[in-house]
């Protein structure tokens, strides 16, 4: 065991099992631990669960026999993620809230809060390595590849990414519950999370209805044709397949794709064939984040959606806020508003968002 005894690291305690493993792992390899429960903004109108978020990560930090702190992130989560999240969708994008989340309060008002308590790193149970190489520290896919969490962290500037230690990255979530059920720690069988982060399974159409007037309209194909209903424009992605109502009675009818959009008609546009990405369009990304330098001509990995087959792609132009990409293989279309997070092989070099 090595002895880091002078290096204080507050963990992202959660209430679940990854953070609550992470927290055990660093304080067996010595680290001075300190448990921080991040508090965030909550809507009156969804069932909030974060008292009892904080009473199960109040539990580990007792089991485990560590300091317990409370960041209040609410302002930031409030600004930062949630308007974004609705803003997005009022002009018709489609947002990314939990890389939105990592970005501004996991690796902005907790990172910050740490370091004016004096720690000297930050930790949270995500499922992704941090590997010291010849050019620096660099983010890596997490080992297990039904858990990688790589493509929520591309924000990461390389300042962040010194600051932050990822514990469990390097193991598979069967045997992090077998260590937690070890370890006896409280949370070893809770249920992993789901949904936006902090903020659980929310219902888009519900939310949304809070902050704007969603007006139904007409499903058209693509010859123009009326041949359903939808209930609001705004709420709709390209790709999705559920949601619609379509009033064709085909006696094998298959199931109808969203192609498109349009918010000033209020019509949304759908084919039997899912939208594709061929190959030698362009992908612009703005607001890229880079940890290694990107050159025109270079070949890499993109993934524009968490759990989608990377493609490859091929550098155009790049600049320091802007890359132009060319896919050189067909894949999903890339959605205006969403992450495309850039890889060579398992390691993640940062990326960008589709505009």
């Amino acid at each position: 065991m090595s002895n880091k005894t002078s290096k204080r690291v507050f963990v992202g305690l959660s209430g679940g099992v990854d953070s609550s493993v992470g927290a055990l792992r660093l304080k067996k390899q010595g680290y001075d631990v300190v448990g921080v429960f991040i508090k965030v903004w909550h809507p009156d109108f969804l069932v909030c669960n974060s008292e009892k978020e904080r009473l199960d990560a109040m539990r580990v930090a007792a089991h485990l026999d560590i300091p317990f702190l409370t960041c209040d992130a609410e302002v930031a989560y409030r600004d930062e993620v949630a308007r974004y999240f609705i803003n997005e969708y009022l002009v018709g994008r489609t947002p990314n809230p939990d890389v939105m989340c990592n970005k501004h309060v996991k690796f902005g008002a907790f990172l910050d809060f740490a370091k004016e308590h004096g720690a000297d790193f930050i930790a949270t149970g995500h499922y992704a390595r941090r590997i010291s190489e010849t050019n620096g520290l660099q983010l890596y896919r997490g080992v297990d590849p039904n858990k990688d969490q790589s493509y929520f962290l591309w924000t990461l500037t390389p300042e962040q990414l010194a600051y932050t230690l990822l514990p469990i990255g390097d193991t598979i979530k069967d045997t992090i519950r077998h260590e937690a059920s070890e370890a006896r720690i409280p949370t070893a069988q809770k249920k992993d999370s789901q949904g936006i982060c902090f903020l659980g399974q929310v219902d888009i159409k519900n939310f949304l209805t809070h902050y704007t007037k969603l007006e139904p309209g007409n499903v058209i194909n693509e010859k123009g044709e009326i041949i359903g209903t939808h209930e609001g424009a705004l709420i709709y992605t390209p790709g999705q397949r559920h949601g619609l109502t379509i009033n064709t009675h085909e006696a094998s009818r298959q199931p109808y794709f969203v192609v498109s959009k349009n918010l000033e008609q209020n019509t949304v546009t759908v084919s039997v064939n899912k939208p594709k990405q061929a190959e030698m369009t362009k992908i612009q990304l703005c607001d890229i984040v880079l940890r290694q330098k990107i050159e025109v001509g270079d070949s890499l990995q993109a993934q524009s959606r968490y759990r989608q087959e990377p493609f490859p792609v091929e550098v155009l132009t790049v600049s320091t806020k802007n890359i132009t990409l060319k896919p050189l293989a067909i894949s999903d279309a890339v959605v205006v508003g969403q992450s495309c997070v850039l890889y060579k092989d398992s390691c993640c070099v940062g990326g960008g968002i589709i505009s």
